[in-house]
């Protein structure tokens, strides 16, 4: 069996995690880049932590200009099986409203500047993504929620557009009609990568906003977000830490098989391969591609 290594990614407002105990810094080498931060390894309990924030300490990125390969690819290389994904969100339904988690099981992939496959040219792979979260992974996160007296509703599709800007009227009415729960800006790729390197992957979406189409809020700005995000803080890491301290010391294999996704996935024949792109997936994609050669 595998030993079992949670990684934990903060976004907006979620820059450090208390309680993490013997903790290092590690600047991970990536073949695609820079993370957006060293990357804090630790411990909860029994259980190795490893936290990366989103947006680097200080917020410096924006989601567009995030390297989500790189930090996937250091998860990776860190040991990294399962992965909690922490984000603000806008919300298009009134329940849902700032302060509640959507622990959702649904993606839609809107942006347009970001690389998001580790794969490519010279060696060619399509995982399956019909059902991006890890559903053992979510269900540890809900029963962490719930132990907590935590707010939270169980499901739901989370749809993430490019930004930098916040969406149109026209936009968030275009979403809500189509029937999305959620709307935010880090999600995708970051759940395909984590897939491609076999990560099971579960997302915390933390609402705090409506987005625009609510008659009887305000539009979203910054300000807004923030005072949310940072009340919503508090609650995640009394979250992850619950999470954490009940974690199974062993990898318990994924349901819908998110850390095996590369079986089958890889079409490229080995007489094909490009020994360069190869060589910068051995982490990724070690697993499969030794296999082949």
């Amino acid at each position: 069996m595998t030993k079992a290594v949670l990684g934990i990614i903060g976004g907006s407002g979620v820059y450090d995690l208390p309680g993490l105990e013997d903790v290092r810094e590690e600047r991970v080498t990536s073949p695609f880049g820079e993370p957006s931060d060293a990357l804090r390894v630790g411990r909860i309990g029994s259980t190795t932590v490893v936290f990366l924030a989103r947006h680097g300490r200080g917020h410096r990125y924006s989601p567009s200009d995030i390297n989500y390969r790189a930090n996937i690819d250091a998860m990776k290389r860190l040991g990294v099986t399962d992965l909690i994904s922490v984000s603000a969100c806008g919300s298009f339904k009134s329940e849902l409203y700032p302060g509640h988690f959507v622990l959702v099981d649904q993606l839609v992939d809107r942006t347009h500047r970001r690389e998001s496959s580790f794969f490519g040219k010279g060696c060619v792979a399509h995982v399956p993504m019909a059902h991006p979260v890890g559903p053992l992974l979510r269900q540890r996160v809900a029963d962490a929620a719930k132990a907590e007296g935590i707010a939270f509703t169980l499901g739901g599709t989370h749809v993430t557009i490019e930004g930098p800007q916040f969406s149109t009227y026209a936009e968030s009415l275009t979403y809500k009609g189509l029937g999305y729960d959620v709307i935010g800006m880090t999600a995708m790729p970051e759940a395909k990568l984590a897939r491609e390197a076999e990560i099971s992957y579960s997302l915390v979406a933390m609402v705090t906003d409506f987005d625009c189409w609510h008659p009887e809020h305000d539009d979203v700005d910054v300000a807004s977000v923030v005072a949310v995000a940072h009340q919503n803080a508090a609650k995640v890491t009394k979250l992850l830490a619950r999470v954490a301290r009940d974690f199974p010391a062993e990898h318990e294999p994924c349901p819908g098989r998110s850390d095996r996704a590369l079986d089958g996935a890889i079409m490229t024949a080995p007489s094909a391969f490009d020994a360069v792109v190869v060589a910068r997936l051995d982490a990724v994609a070690g697993r499969v591609l030794n296999a082949k050669r």
